[in-house]
């Protein structure tokens, strides 16, 4: 290894031949570095959820995700075992408020969440969004989601070439086909034009939905909906961009519906995923119904 230390950062080195930045350093210092069996077994599982989670876990995530495992453990000790690794999770850069066009003189709508406040069950308030994606070349793609405020569930998504009202109808859709939700929901948005589209509200109608707005010049009243931008960005494309189109849509479903609902542990719920969340929610609704 130190032969090649000119050649190759430590940290890649010592993941390779599956050696501590720590031990090494020891050894190269001249004296003996030899950890113990049940920090060496925790190191292993460490390591396991790290990796599994594509570095997206830092120790609080990692510590819960051992206790699902039935491991003990205390997070300034897993804090200190990744140190030593030197498995640092990818942050996204800090939230950068993006304010969306709102000249167009039609009519908003209050914003329901105010008055809602924390949501207490499912379907009760969707927040919708539209980002930008990087394709390479050096074009765009644009993504729209719906996102369960109450799980944080993404419950609808569509990535396209364009930010067209039907758009945000084909995330819409998806997600109506998946919750059938109850007369009611509140539809939260920035005031962007798509949101008052003929056929969006057409939708909304026939749902019997509440729309709601965030105020004008405020987008941390969005701020669920910009917080899973920049953690999807931070997460997925590390300053990257996707090949296509194709590409976008294929990454996207692994990371939306293999990872972020089923597997991501969201500090908000608990260190649970959305699903299972939702899951244990409709567990207790049946327990107090048989009581």
């Amino acid at each position: 290894m130190q032969a090649e230390e000119g050649n190759f950062p430590v940290r890649l080195l010592c993941k390779i031949l599956n050696v501590s930045k720590t031990a090494y350093y020891t050894y190269r210092s001249g004296t003996t570095f030899t950890p113990s069996n049940n920090n060496l077994t925790m190191t292993t599982a460490i390591d396991k959820i790290f990796w599994e989670n594509s570095r997206r876990y830092g120790s609080r995530r990692v510590l819960e995700a051992l206790k699902e495992q039935g491991i003990r453990a205390g997070r300034h000790r897993v804090r200190r075992l990744m140190q030593q690794q030197d498995w640092r999770a990818i942050q996204p850069r800090s939230f950068v408020p993006k304010t969306t066009d709102s000249r167009h003189g039609l009519t908003v709508c209050a914003n329901r969440l105010i008055e809602l406040g924390k949501p207490t069950a499912p379907n009760q308030a969707w927040v919708g969004d539209i980002t930008y994606l990087p394709l390479s070349g050096g074009v765009w793609a644009y993504l729209a989601s719906w996102m369960d405020l109450f799980s944080r569930r993404i419950v609808g998504w569509w990535v396209d070439t364009h930010m067209r009202e039907s758009l945000i109808i084909k995330a819409f859709d998806q997600a109506i086909q998946l919750r059938q939700p109850k007369p009611g929901l509140i539809v939260h948005s920035d005031r962007g034009g798509q949101y008052f589209g003929h056929h969006f509200r057409k939708r909304l109608d026939r749902w019997q939905c509440k729309q709601s707005m965030a105020e004008a010049d405020n987008p941390y009243q969005n701020a669920h909906a910009e917080s899973f931008w920049g953690r999807l960005k931070a997460e997925l494309l590390e300053g990257g961009c996707f090949m296509n189109l194709q590409d976008a849509r294929d990454e996207l479903f692994n990371y939306i519906e293999g990872y972020y609902n089923v597997r991501r542990l969201h500090s908000a719920l608990g260190y649970r995923s959305p699903i299972a969340f939702e899951n244990q929610f409709y567990q207790t609704v049946l327990s107090n119904s048989q009581k």
